[in-house]
């Protein structure tokens, strides 16, 4: 007969990385290949890109409804980037950790810190590196998504969100993006088995030694 799993506490998995640096297309593989964890869907104040789609992608709100939410503490972190907002929806994300699920989170360093500050033990955080100043602009242009003028925006806000890199637990250097999903996957299951994550060990030794 198979032992049930031990339960535990879900944990909170942050991925960062500069515009263009892969994390969105190495979350979308992680989640394809972990049933174990599921995506933070943020609201934001922006109108959806091509092929987005509202509940999926994000959740699309007026900046009204936002101050809204930010104003009633409804929000784990919030943010303003490029003229536009964006935050997690707090209930969400708190129902999936209690039920033992992990959550993935897409977010800026700016919202790593507040993750930090209000649930720091739930969180993992992990920054996408590109592996040269040359490769990413070469993605931001192959993307075909952002008119010349963003292009450089986000080019010139790389050298910034690149300098909070020692704030994050693990650095992943995005030369291939199959060895850096690997990378997170190890990382993912290293630490969902974190003594101090595993609510149910103190019951499985309490059985182990016959108590």
């Amino acid at each position: 007969m198979t032992e049930p799993a031990i339960r535990r506490r879900g944990l909170m998995l942050v991925l960062s990385s500069p515009s263009g640096a892969g994390k969105t297309t190495i979350s979308r593989m992680l989640l394809a290949r972990d049933t174990g964890i599921t995506m933070s869907v943020s609201v934001t104040t922006r109108p959806p890109r091509p092929g987005e789609v509202d509940g999926r992608d994000y959740q699309f709100i007026s900046v009204e409804q936002f101050h809204g939410l930010a104003a009633g503490d409804e929000l784990l972190e919030h943010a303003r980037v490029f003229d536009n907002y964006y935050g997690t929806p707090r209930r969400p994300v708190e129902e999936v950790l209690a039920q033992g699920r992990d959550v993935l989170f897409d977010i800026d360093w700016q919202g790593t810190q507040q993750l930090a500050q209000n649930a720091r033990a739930d969180l993992v955080s992990v920054f996408i590196l590109p592996p040269s100043v040359e490769e990413l602009e070469r993605r931001l242009r192959a993307r075909n998504q952002d008119s010349e003028e963003v292009v450089r925006k986000r080019m010139d806000k790389a050298a910034d969100e690149m300098s909070h890199w020692r704030e994050y637990d693990y650095i992943v250097v995005n030369r291939d993006v199959e060895e850096s999903v690997a990378s997170v996957l190890a990382i993912l299951a290293a630490e969902r088995l974190r003594r101090d994550r595993q609510a149910g060990l103190p019951e499985l030794v309490q059985r182990l030694r016959g108590d």
